[in-house]
């Protein structure tokens, strides 16, 4: 299950996608579009900025916009920023210690195919293809 915070990251970023301007994006009209307050999304903003997602500018023209071509952003990179690692069971987080029952588990083979099949599905769709 995805928190609000990385389903609110997203949310920012079709924002300032659909927003299609040279201008920055004022977070607080990003806040009044999609219903969120102003106070949690800068917390999330300065997350996406420091993960270099988003620039942020500030002063009475300040504002937001995307470091990139909404082209060039998968989904999966974004909620990983916010979530950590897409993965359905602990065992199979990238820092995770090897579980004593690797071998003998009757149900890892699935858990590694439902986890890349999850994989290939966020990070297959990129932030344009929500943004139509």
């Amino acid at each position: 299950m995805f928190s609000t915070k990385g389903r609110y990251a997203l949310r920012i970023m079709i924002d300032l996608a659909q927003q299609q301007s040279e201008e920055l994006v004022p977070l607080k009209d990003t806040a009044e579009r999609i219903g969120v307050s102003k106070k949690y999304l800068e917390i999330i903003a300065k997350d996406l900025v420091k993960a270099k997602l988003i620039s942020a500018t500030s002063g009475k023209h300040g504002g937001y916009a995307l470091t990139r071509s909404p082209e060039e952003y998968t989904v999966g990179e974004i909620i990983e920023i916010m979530e950590g690692p897409i993965v359905p069971i602990a065992c199979l987080l990238p820092d995770a210690e090897e579980c004593p029952r690797v071998e003998s588990c009757p149900t890892l083979p699935m858990w590694k195919e439902f986890a890349q099949i999850e994989h290939d599905f966020f990070f297959g769709k990129k932030l344009s293809d929500l943004v139509h």
